[in-house]
């Protein structure tokens, strides 16, 4: 049985394994309840702690929000930077992006929901937040460096502007995670089912590679 003395000072003595617990379970209920419906009171409750030390290290349950969005582009950017694509041919590097970001996705079904909720509040709280435009100027700049080193050797068209291809990749990978119940109620499809996780894996990103690609560009379709 859990001592609650012993639990206290565990938190005293750890604040940011504190913090980061409080996070994590902010981030289930604003993903599920969005930020109106999202409760402080049972964020304290679920990581046993009170309304007042939720406070006091977020300040409000709208910093708390921001603060669950900071750390969700925290999460996917720190992904990229984790893998190494300077070190790839443009090719490799670009598919590798690819399905990382579509992993990511389909993993982290929370991340799809917060942003989608943002966007409900025409990004009026992210506006706030300084953090997350340095974040995402990141993978522009991994995304700038790919396009470069393809068109230096021949197989990326020149036309191609990095926002715009994070967009379409975002836009492909994020459907199907955002939208999977109407699509599936309409067309009686279950997105996430395992027969089609490789087939739309490999179907965006050889789709978005022959956007990029030049007429005689070496990007071709992944076989197996």
């Amino acid at each position: 049985m859990t001592n609650p003395t012993s639990e206290r000072e565990s938190r005293k003595n750890d604040p940011e394994k504190t913090r980061e617990d409080i996070l994590a379970v902010a981030t289930e209920e604003f993903a599920a309840f969005g930020l109106s419906g999202g409760r402080v009171d049972a964020i304290a409750e679920k990581t046993r702690t009170s309304k007042r030390m939720i406070y006091y290290y977020f300040g409000s349950k709208e910093d708390l929000y921001l603060a669950v969005l900071e750390k969700a582009y925290r999460k996917i950017r720190s992904l990229e930077a984790d893998l190494e694509l300077a070190g790839m041919p443009p090719v490799q590097a670009l598919r590798t992006l690819i399905t990382t970001t579509f992993d990511h996705d389909e993993k982290n079904p929370e991340f799809v929901r917060l942003v989608s909720i943002e966007n409900i509040h025409h990004a009026n709280h992210m506006k706030r937040s300084s953090e997350i435009g340095e974040l995402n100027i990141s993978v522009i700049r991994t995304i700038s460096d790919i396009l470069e080193r393809g068109r230096r050797d021949g197989t990326f068209r020149h036309d191609i502007d990095p926002i715009d291809l994070h967009m379409m990749i975002s836009a492909f990978c994020f459907f199907r995670v955002s939208n999977r119940y109407t699509f599936g109620t309409i067309f009686h499809r279950d997105l996430s089912a395992p027969e089609f996780y490789e087939r739309h894996r490999t179907m965006i990103a050889d789709a978005v590679l022959a956007y990029v690609t030049t007429r005689d560009g070496e990007a071709t379709p992944q076989t197996k």
